[in-house]
């Protein structure tokens, strides 16, 4: 059975043509600790993860779809695409000023964040452990759960 890592190579191997972030979706269950929602960093109910953190909150206007640096017709997220394994786009992402990691749809809705520091988990906009991000900040695989995956509805 490959590890988490060993995909992550492949799919970034596969994908490296496309540059943008792979999704995959994970089996919580093979994650190691440090990387799930277990270990103290990734806790949901941590106050720095909280979707009612400043940095984190849907209603802080650096996180809404509508601003223009988080639009699906913002050209630089255009070069952000969250990609699938078969080469089909699913969303983008758009950081904030504060380090947040946004993840949108193709419309342009909020799917998910990742917190500015301390955790490379990924958590919805209601505080729900989503799957983690791996690899570094110019090339990243964005592990999540199925439940998370489908909040993409492709």
């Amino acid at each position: 059975m490959r590890s988490l890592s060993a995909v992550i190579a492949l799919v970034l191997a596969a994908n490296a043509a496309q540059a943008d972030a792979p999704l995959i979706v994970l089996d919580q269950t093979r994650l190691p600790f440090d990387l799930g929602p277990g270990h103290p960093s990734n806790n949901p109910a941590s106050p720095a993860n909280s979707p009612n953190a400043a940095w984190n909150s849907s209603g802080n206007p650096a996180n809404a779809g509508s601003t223009w640096q988080n639009r699906p017709s913002n050209p630089d997220n255009e070069g952000r695409l969250i990609i699938t394994a078969d080469g089909g786009v699913l969303g983008y992402y758009a950081p904030n000023a504060g380090g947040v990691l946004n993840l949108f749809d193709v419309t342009g809705r909020r799917i998910a964040y990742r917190p500015a520091g301390g955790t490379r988990s990924l958590f919805t906009v209601t505080g729900q452990w989503c799957g983690t991000v791996d690899g570094g900040r110019a090339d990243f695989v964005l592990a999540v759960t199925p439940a998370c995956a489908a909040r993409f509805g492709r």
